[in-house]
């Protein structure tokens, strides 16, 4: 079947596809792995025209944190870093995940990838990352793995942060908590009284202060939905760049909505140097 059949991108090389399970052994395609390879496709379009402000000497660098399977790692190096010069850097905790893919690299000639078996807080300060990182992507890193990728990129200088967060539950429970007490101190308490309302409140604060804290420390946020992915918070896509324009205001804002929501004993683990 040819690629354009298979609603491949461009120069797409179908053994990587095989080798990920998206394309069976025959090079057909169902309907499941059709639709995740759309939703790859749709945030690679987002990161590419990222990697090309990069310059293409020595070449972009770029951490993924959560890579899992490293789906998102591979299809980038198969269709931008494959012809061009950069290394990728897949972050993940499963230590056979990360052997899989350190052995299909190795497969594919794709030497350029290097796996580390590591948290994402942990990578901030491994000896096998650069001391400095162009890209970084975080695709459902989840609840504060998120936040990790953020502190992640702010210790490494990256110019740009592409985030899909994902399960946030750290908030939500701080206003589990203080459930009781909100409740007679405010009536907009009501928007988190009920369960499910309290994790999506956590959810949508958790994702407005870490824009507000990207901002304060030097970048511009535009926050957008990922068209074709099941409607859900978990495909809210930030995208940060960074300018070197702090904004003080961000700040100011931040510390505002702790205080409103009763979070203040977050701001100096999560969002210090404000």
């Amino acid at each position: 079947m040819k690629n354009d059949q298979l609603d491949l991108q461009p120069g797409q090389s179908t053994e990587l596809l095989k080798e990920l399970h998206i394309l069976t052994r025959e090079g057909r395609i169902n309907q499941d792995s059709r639709r995740k390879l759309k939703q790859v496709y749709h945030l690679y379009q987002f990161i590419e025209k990222l990697l090309l402000e990069l310059p293409a000497q020595p070449g972009p660098t770029l951490a993924d944190h959560g890579a899992g399977k490293s789906y998102l790692g591979f299809i980038l190096y198969d269709l931008f870093f494959k012809q061009r010069a950069g290394h990728i850097y897949g972050v993940e905790t499963r230590a056979d995940l990360v052997e899989r893919s350190r052995a299909l690299a190795a497969r594919l000639g794709f030497d350029r990838m290097s796996f580390l078996n590591l948290s994402v807080a942990e990578s901030a300060d491994a000896s096998m990352l650069p001391p400095r990182v162009d890209v970084v992507t975080a695709l459902h890193a989840c609840d504060t793995a998120t936040d990790d990728a953020i502190a992640f990129g702010l210790r490494k200088e990256a110019r740009f942060m592409v985030l899909v967060p994902c399960c946030q539950a750290e908030i939500a429970g701080c206003l589990r908590q203080g459930k009781a007490l909100a409740l007679s101190r405010t009536p907009l308490a009501e928007l988190w009284r009920h369960p499910l309302h309290t994790r999506e409140m956590g959810s949508q604060i958790t994702n407005v202060l870490r824009c507000l804290y990207l901002e304060a420390s030097g970048y511009q946020v535009t926050v957008t939905e990922l068209v074709g992915w099941e409607h859900s918070l978990k495909n809210e896509l930030i995208i940060a760049r960074h300018t070197g324009q702090r904004k003080r205001s961000a700040a100011e804002r931040l510390r505002a909505v702790l205080a409103e929501f009763g979070l203040e004993g977050l701001e100096a683990v999560r969002y210090p140097g404000l």
